[in-house]
Protein backbone atom coordinates (compact mmCIF):
# COMPACT_ATOMS: atom_id res chain seq x y z
CA UNK A 1 0.00 0.00 0.00
CA UNK A 2 1.45 3.36 -1.03
CA UNK A 3 1.92 5.89 1.77
CA UNK A 4 1.95 9.49 0.56
CA UNK A 5 5.04 11.48 1.43
CA UNK A 6 7.60 8.64 1.54
CA UNK A 7 10.95 9.90 0.28
CA UNK A 8 12.40 7.41 -2.19
CA UNK A 9 15.43 9.62 -2.86
CA UNK A 10 17.14 11.86 -0.31
CA UNK A 11 20.29 13.76 -1.27
CA UNK A 12 22.11 15.99 1.19
CA UNK A 13 25.11 18.19 0.31
CA UNK A 14 26.18 16.17 -2.73
CA UNK A 15 29.46 17.34 -4.27
CA UNK A 16 30.90 16.13 -7.57
CA UNK A 17 34.13 16.87 -9.41
CA UNK A 18 35.36 16.26 -12.95
CA UNK A 19 39.13 16.43 -12.59
CA UNK A 20 39.92 19.77 -10.93
CA UNK A 21 36.50 21.24 -11.75
CA UNK A 22 33.73 21.19 -9.15
CA UNK A 23 30.44 20.54 -10.95
CA UNK A 24 28.04 20.09 -8.02
CA UNK A 25 28.34 22.11 -4.84
CA UNK A 26 26.30 20.94 -1.86
CA UNK A 27 23.20 19.77 -3.72
CA UNK A 28 20.27 18.62 -1.57
CA UNK A 29 17.16 17.18 -3.22
CA UNK A 30 14.32 14.79 -2.40
CA UNK A 31 11.98 12.81 -4.64
CA UNK A 32 8.82 11.14 -3.34
CA UNK A 33 6.97 8.05 -4.46
CA UNK A 34 3.96 8.81 -6.60
CA UNK A 35 5.32 12.21 -7.65
CA UNK A 36 7.21 13.73 -10.55
CA UNK A 37 10.04 15.89 -9.30
CA UNK A 38 11.39 18.16 -12.01
CA UNK A 39 14.95 19.48 -12.06
CA UNK A 40 15.28 22.52 -14.31
CA UNK A 41 17.92 24.99 -15.38
CA UNK A 42 19.88 26.17 -18.40
CA UNK A 43 22.51 24.05 -20.16
CA UNK A 44 25.71 23.40 -18.24
CA UNK A 45 24.46 24.01 -14.69
CA UNK A 46 24.98 20.40 -13.56
CA UNK A 47 21.61 18.68 -14.09
CA UNK A 48 22.97 15.73 -16.08
CA UNK A 49 25.93 15.44 -13.73
CA UNK A 50 23.53 15.11 -10.81
CA UNK A 51 21.62 12.31 -12.55
CA UNK A 52 24.94 10.56 -13.25
CA UNK A 53 25.82 10.81 -9.58
CA UNK A 54 22.44 9.38 -8.55
CA UNK A 55 22.69 6.54 -11.08
CA UNK A 56 26.29 5.70 -10.12
CA UNK A 57 27.58 6.54 -13.59
CA UNK A 58 29.85 9.15 -11.98
CA UNK A 59 30.66 8.93 -8.28
CA UNK A 60 29.94 11.88 -6.03
CA UNK A 61 32.80 12.89 -3.79
CA UNK A 62 30.91 13.99 -0.68
CA UNK A 63 27.44 14.10 0.84
CA UNK A 64 24.66 11.72 1.85
CA UNK A 65 22.67 9.67 -0.67
CA UNK A 66 19.71 7.66 0.66
CA UNK A 67 17.45 5.43 -1.39
CA UNK A 68 14.25 4.36 0.37
CA UNK A 69 15.79 5.44 3.67
CA UNK A 70 19.05 3.49 3.24
CA UNK A 71 22.41 5.17 2.79
CA UNK A 72 24.00 4.16 -0.53
CA UNK A 73 27.49 5.57 -0.13
CA UNK A 74 29.65 5.31 -3.26
CA UNK A 75 28.01 2.53 -5.28
CA UNK A 76 28.43 1.41 -8.88
CA UNK A 77 25.76 1.89 -11.53
CA UNK A 78 25.14 -1.88 -11.63
CA UNK A 79 24.58 -2.09 -7.87
CA UNK A 80 22.28 0.93 -7.84
CA UNK A 81 20.31 -0.52 -10.76
CA UNK A 82 19.80 -3.72 -8.76
CA UNK A 83 18.60 -1.56 -5.86
CA UNK A 84 15.98 0.10 -8.03
CA UNK A 85 17.57 3.09 -9.76
CA UNK A 86 16.54 3.28 -13.43
CA UNK A 87 18.38 5.80 -15.63
CA UNK A 88 17.33 6.93 -19.11
CA UNK A 89 20.28 9.05 -20.24
CA UNK A 90 20.29 11.99 -22.58
CA UNK A 91 21.03 10.59 -26.03
CA UNK A 92 19.21 7.31 -25.21
CA UNK A 93 22.26 4.99 -25.59
CA UNK A 94 20.35 2.24 -27.37
CA UNK A 95 22.37 -0.42 -29.21
CA UNK A 96 21.97 0.35 -32.95
CA UNK A 97 22.91 -3.08 -34.33
CA UNK A 98 20.74 -5.03 -31.88
CA UNK A 99 17.04 -5.61 -32.45
CA UNK A 100 14.39 -3.89 -30.36
CA UNK A 101 13.81 -7.19 -28.53
CA UNK A 102 17.53 -7.60 -27.85
CA UNK A 103 17.79 -4.01 -26.62
CA UNK A 104 14.94 -4.64 -24.20
CA UNK A 105 16.60 -7.81 -22.95
CA UNK A 106 19.75 -5.92 -21.96
CA UNK A 107 17.62 -4.70 -19.05
CA UNK A 108 17.78 -8.25 -17.66
CA UNK A 109 21.39 -7.70 -16.51
CA UNK A 110 20.36 -6.41 -13.07
CA UNK A 111 17.44 -8.84 -12.56
CA UNK A 112 17.22 -12.32 -11.11
CA UNK A 113 16.80 -15.02 -13.76
CA UNK A 114 13.23 -15.62 -12.67
CA UNK A 115 12.38 -11.98 -13.50
CA UNK A 116 14.13 -11.95 -16.88
CA UNK A 117 11.08 -11.46 -19.07
CA UNK A 118 9.70 -8.55 -21.09
CA UNK A 119 6.31 -7.87 -19.46
CA UNK A 120 3.38 -7.44 -21.82
CA UNK A 121 2.73 -4.12 -20.09
CA UNK A 122 5.82 -2.73 -21.84
CA UNK A 123 4.13 -3.24 -25.20
CA UNK A 124 0.87 -1.82 -23.86
CA UNK A 125 2.72 1.37 -22.91
CA UNK A 126 4.73 1.44 -26.14
CA UNK A 127 2.74 -0.40 -28.85
CA UNK A 128 5.15 0.59 -31.62
CA UNK A 129 7.88 -1.51 -30.00
CA UNK A 130 5.81 -4.66 -30.37
CA UNK A 131 5.42 -3.97 -34.09
CA UNK A 132 9.18 -3.38 -34.40
CA UNK A 133 10.52 -6.13 -32.13
CA UNK A 134 12.75 -7.56 -34.86
CA UNK A 135 13.92 -4.25 -36.29
CA UNK A 136 17.39 -2.97 -35.44
CA UNK A 137 17.53 -0.16 -32.90
CA UNK A 138 19.51 2.04 -35.26
CA UNK A 139 16.71 1.90 -37.82
CA UNK A 140 14.17 3.47 -35.45
CA UNK A 141 13.31 7.16 -35.50
CA UNK A 142 14.54 9.36 -32.65
CA UNK A 143 11.15 9.23 -30.96
CA UNK A 144 10.96 5.45 -31.26
CA UNK A 145 14.48 5.13 -29.85
CA UNK A 146 13.43 7.27 -26.88
CA UNK A 147 10.46 4.99 -26.24
CA UNK A 148 12.80 2.01 -26.45
CA UNK A 149 15.23 3.58 -23.96
CA UNK A 150 12.44 4.22 -21.45
CA UNK A 151 10.97 0.74 -21.97
CA UNK A 152 14.37 -0.91 -21.46
CA UNK A 153 14.75 0.92 -18.14
CA UNK A 154 11.23 -0.02 -17.00
CA UNK A 155 12.12 -3.69 -17.48
CA UNK A 156 14.54 -3.30 -14.56
CA UNK A 157 11.52 -2.54 -12.31
CA UNK A 158 12.86 0.77 -10.98
CA UNK A 159 11.73 2.35 -7.73
CA UNK A 160 13.40 5.60 -8.81
CA UNK A 161 13.20 6.58 -12.49
CA UNK A 162 15.68 9.19 -13.75
CA UNK A 163 14.77 10.80 -17.08
CA UNK A 164 17.26 13.13 -18.77
CA UNK A 165 15.68 15.34 -21.46
CA UNK A 166 13.18 12.73 -22.75
CA UNK A 167 11.61 15.18 -25.24
CA UNK A 168 14.86 16.32 -26.87
CA UNK A 169 14.59 16.10 -30.66
CA UNK A 170 11.26 14.24 -30.49
CA UNK A 171 8.22 14.84 -32.68
CA UNK A 172 5.13 16.27 -30.89
CA UNK A 173 2.92 13.16 -31.11
CA UNK A 174 5.58 11.01 -29.41
CA UNK A 175 6.20 13.71 -26.79
CA UNK A 176 2.52 13.37 -25.86
CA UNK A 177 2.83 9.56 -25.69
CA UNK A 178 5.87 9.83 -23.42
CA UNK A 179 4.02 12.32 -21.22
CA UNK A 180 1.09 9.92 -20.96
CA UNK A 181 3.44 7.10 -19.90
CA UNK A 182 5.06 9.28 -17.22
CA UNK A 183 1.62 10.25 -15.91
CA UNK A 184 0.59 6.59 -15.81
CA UNK A 185 3.73 5.58 -13.92
CA UNK A 186 3.20 8.40 -11.43
CA UNK A 187 -0.39 7.37 -10.83
CA UNK A 188 0.69 3.82 -9.92
CA UNK A 189 2.14 5.38 -6.76
CA UNK A 190 5.09 3.03 -6.22
CA UNK A 191 7.80 4.91 -8.13
CA UNK A 192 9.54 8.25 -7.68
CA UNK A 193 10.28 10.04 -10.96
CA UNK A 194 13.05 12.62 -11.29
CA UNK A 195 12.74 14.48 -14.59
CA UNK A 196 15.36 16.76 -16.13
CA UNK A 197 13.64 18.70 -18.88
CA UNK A 198 14.16 21.92 -20.87
CA UNK A 199 10.72 21.86 -22.56
CA UNK A 200 8.93 24.02 -19.99
CA UNK A 201 5.30 23.27 -20.82
CA UNK A 202 5.92 19.51 -20.80
CA UNK A 203 7.69 19.70 -17.45
CA UNK A 204 5.17 22.07 -15.90
CA UNK A 205 2.21 19.87 -16.85
CA UNK A 206 3.76 16.74 -15.32
CA UNK A 207 5.63 17.98 -12.26
CA UNK A 208 4.47 18.01 -8.65
CA UNK A 209 7.63 19.61 -7.33
CA UNK A 210 10.33 21.80 -8.86
CA UNK A 211 14.01 22.27 -8.24
CA UNK A 212 16.06 24.75 -10.25
CA UNK A 213 19.84 24.75 -10.56
CA UNK A 214 22.38 27.44 -11.28
CA UNK A 215 26.15 26.85 -11.34
CA UNK A 216 25.97 23.48 -9.62
CA UNK A 217 23.69 24.62 -6.79
CA UNK A 218 19.97 24.40 -6.05
CA UNK A 219 18.45 27.89 -6.17
CA UNK A 220 14.75 26.93 -6.01
CA UNK A 221 12.95 24.16 -4.15
CA UNK A 222 9.17 24.47 -4.31
CA UNK A 223 6.01 22.45 -4.83
CA UNK A 224 3.94 23.28 -7.89
CA UNK A 225 1.08 24.35 -5.66
CA UNK A 226 3.22 27.08 -4.08
CA UNK A 227 4.75 28.77 -7.10
CA UNK A 228 3.17 30.66 -9.97
CA UNK A 229 4.06 29.66 -13.50
CA UNK A 230 5.52 33.07 -14.33
CA UNK A 231 7.63 33.09 -11.16
CA UNK A 232 9.12 29.74 -12.12
CA UNK A 233 9.85 30.96 -15.64
CA UNK A 234 11.55 34.05 -14.23
CA UNK A 235 13.80 31.94 -12.01
CA UNK A 236 14.82 29.78 -14.95
CA UNK A 237 15.63 32.75 -17.17
CA UNK A 238 18.16 34.24 -14.75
Amino acid sequence: MYIWGVEMLELCNITLHYGQSQILNGVSLNAEKGKVTCLMGTNGVGKTSLLKAISGTHSHSDGSYKLNGKEQGISSAHILAKRGVGYVPQGRDIFPLMTVQENLETGFACLDKSDAIVPEQIFELFPILKQMKNRRGGDLSGGQQQQLAIARTLITRPKLLLLDEPTEGIQPNIIKQIGDVISYLKDQGDMAILLVEQYFEFAYDLADHFYAMQRGQIVLNCSKAKIKKQELLSTLSV
